[in-house]
């Protein structure tokens, strides 16, 4: 059980990396211009909570709850979600910064990343079905043994997937990117 149970309460403009952010329940709040950086999210639970233009770079989020969170022009780098409470997660990320994050082995169907560089973020064996990657940078991103059924990847640049290793049925590719389905073949295509 939580210590503090927080409703529909806006943050703005803080500091949190030096401000004090009481470990509990959030439930319908924002956040707005919030510096999380390196602060010890562990085990706090945010629940149908915005968070807009935000730097949550670095924070360890062990056992933390996202509940139908959405991150909007945050900076989320090295994150590792793969560590945070998987039940009932439910997260969209629109215009965000998630290089080097982490998404190892999550059940994430129908996740959206809007206009996002996910930089060398790690999917692997995450199930993304139905999920959509729209005007996402994917360089270097991870995907092996990854669930990637019915995933739009028609705007998203720079993935390399594997076909072989990847379950990747129905998923939508546009003609202009294919290469990064054929990436293993080291083949010429133009």
């Amino acid at each position: 059980m939580q210590d503090f149970f927080i409703q529909d309460k806006d943050y703005k403009n803080l500091n949190f990396s030096k401000d004090k952010l009481h470990k509990g329940e959030y439930e319908n709040c924002t956040f707005t211009n919030c510096n999380f950086s390196n602060k010890n999210l562990s085990g706090y639970e945010f629940i149908e909570c915005e968070f807009i233009n935000c730097d949550l770079s670095l924070c360890p989020i062990n056992d933390t709850a996202f509940k139908e969170i959405q991150f909007i022009e945050c900076k989320l780098v090295g994150l590792h979600f793969d560590t945070c409470n998987t039940f009932l997660l439910e997260m969209e990320f629109v215009s965000c910064q998630l290089n080097l994050a982490s998404f190892y082995k999550l059940n994430l169907p129908k996740t959206k990343f809007k206009d996002c560089k996910l930089i060398e973020v790690d999917f692997i064996e995450t199930n993304l079905t139905a999920s959509v990657f729209e005007n996402c940078d994917l360089h270097l991103a991870q995907f092996e043994y990854s669930i990637l059924e019915k995933v739009d990847f028609r705007t998203a640049i720079n993935y390399n997937i594997n076909p072989e290793t990847n379950k990747i049925s129905k998923a939508k590719f546009s003609l202009s990117n294919i290469h990064g389905l054929l990436t293993k073949y080291n083949i010429d295509i133009e």
